[in-house]
């Protein structure tokens, strides 16, 4: 069975997709603030366990020096160095 658009049905459509659009408009306004409010909780809360210091191993007053290996890594074959004269 074929079916044909019509006025009425274009201009139900229209409506309940302005309806549904301002609603979802108020209802944001009135919910927003406790979302975000919330995520900024949630968000606060992981940077501070990220940052809070840890506990150190040792004992108050003990010092611990901890040296960094001397190999270092670098690469002697970057290229072949070449003199130049400036040119007047």
């Amino acid at each position: 069975m074929l079916q044909t658009a019509s006025i009425i049905g274009l201009l139900k459509t229209l409506l309940i997709f302005v309806l549904v659009y301002t609603l979802f408009k108020y209802l944001m306004r009135l919910f927003a603030p406790f979302i975000i409010k919330s995520i900024a909780k949630k968000a606060e809360a992981h940077f501070r366990n990220q940052s809070a210091p840890k506990q150190p191993s040792q004992n108050e007053g003990e010092i611990s020096i901890d040296k960094m290996p001397n190999s270092k890594s670098s690469n002697n074959d970057v290229g072949e160095y070449v003199d130049y004269e400036e040119v007047e």
